[in-house]
């Protein structure tokens, strides 16, 4: 551990943001400094740094800004779509900013904090029965959007999902390890939106960089090697058969999107590593505790499956982690289970070695 010599300064970004839509992306890469890493050199992509705090900031602004262009969302219309989360808070950020009502409908399996995190931001939350799971969060939103005419977001469908993280994300890799090794990028997914548009950008110019893709350990819907059906829209039109509920929160929905298709279809990725969730849970843990990276569970789990890419990689290969986002939406899950609420053993004594305190 090394003392700095020097107060820390800044500079400003230099420049005044007309809203907070324009403060989203050119997220942080940050390196990992007392995890042991195997001998290579893992850097983490916190997309926690977006105003919502997690990737998903990405998509909801260009779902609803190329809606508004193509004039497929009016003014004042209802935005109405199915999350597990992060889609819905980065929309209801988007919604309140622009002032367009927005209804999510979200499982109740989720953490109750992304339905009042959700609210606070002004949304109207529908909660669907965790029985039905993914699939029937997202009936009911296209349900509600035809029955009201509201414009239905689509998230796992839309061009405009990969296309934001080919512009921006894919983008500002590039920029940060320009003229750098970068021998792989591991990312898990969602709406698979992240590694489809990173894809798009490194197969062409940096195709010597490895894309390692990853998937709950116990729901390995790409690893089952079944296909998804899908409905004339390319939305799912069944839950996926090799789906079973897991911890982590944000990934891999009960179908496989039509937006990660592109890159299955495509040989988008170069291996497919599954990953446990208590390894996500507990890799969080040390990245909060170790390196001071607060994540969720999703991020954990990408960063077990760097760490597992480590071990068999070239000595001195660079590897970069997606992080999609923050812990805090995690705090009544698993994740914060050993995190206890009122004072240990040790802090109590901690507490009781000064002759102020008075424990009562």
């Amino acid at each position: 551990m090394s003392a700095s010599k020097t107060i820390r300064t800044t500079k400003g970004r230099g420049r005044l943001y007309d809203n907070v839509l324009d403060t989203i992306g050119d997220t942080p890469v940050i390196r990992v400094n007392n995890i042991p890493t195997h001998g290579a050199t893992i850097y983490v992509k916190a997309e926690a740094f977006n105003p919502a705090g997690s990737v998903k900031d990405r998509l909801a602004v260009n779902i609803i800004e190329a809606a508004e262009r193509s004039g497929a969302l009016k003014p004042g219309q209802t935005v109405v779509e199915a999350t597990s989360g992060n889609t819905g808070i980065g929309l209801a950020m988007v919604c309140a900013q622009k002032g367009y009502p927005l209804v999510v409908t979200m499982a109740d399996s989720f953490s109750i904090e992304r339905r009042r995190l959700m609210r606070m931001l002004g949304a109207k939350v529908v909660l669907t029965p965790r029985a039905l799971k993914g699939f029937g969060m997202y009936q009911k939103a296209a349900a509600l959007a035809e029955k009201h005419g509201w414009f239905l977001a689509a998230q796992f469908e839309t061009a405009a999902n990969a296309a934001i993280h080919e512009a921006t994300t894919a983008r500002e890799i590039m920029a940060d390890f320009d003229g750098s090794r970068l021998d792989f990028v591991v990312s898990g997914y969602g709406t698979g939106g992240t590694v489809t548009g990173i894809s798009r950008v490194l197969r062409k110019e940096r195709p010597d960089t490895k894309i390692i893709l990853t998937e709950p350990a116990n729901a390995q819907l790409i690893g089952s090697g079944h296909s998804q059906e899908r409905s004339a829209n390319n939305a799912p039109a069944s839950s996926h058969p090799a789906f079973e509920p897991h911890p982590i929160q944000g990934w891999t929905p009960d179908f496989i999107p039509a937006v990660l298709q592109e890159t299955i279809d495509k040989n988008g990725y170069d291996d497919l590593i599954p990953v446990a969730g208590a390894d996500g849970i507990q890799c969080a843990q040390d990245l909060a505790q170790k390196e001071g990276i607060f994540t969720g569970i999703s991020g954990g789990a990408t960063f077990a499956v760097a760490l597992k890419v480590a071990e068999t990689a070239p000595k001195g290969s660079v590897i970069l982690c997606m992080l999609p986002d923050t812990g805090e939406r995690y705090l009544t899950t698993p994740m914060f289970e050993n995190i206890a609420e009122d004072m240990d053993a040790e802090e109590v004594a901690i507490s009781l070695s000064t002759p102020d305190a008075q424990m009562g």
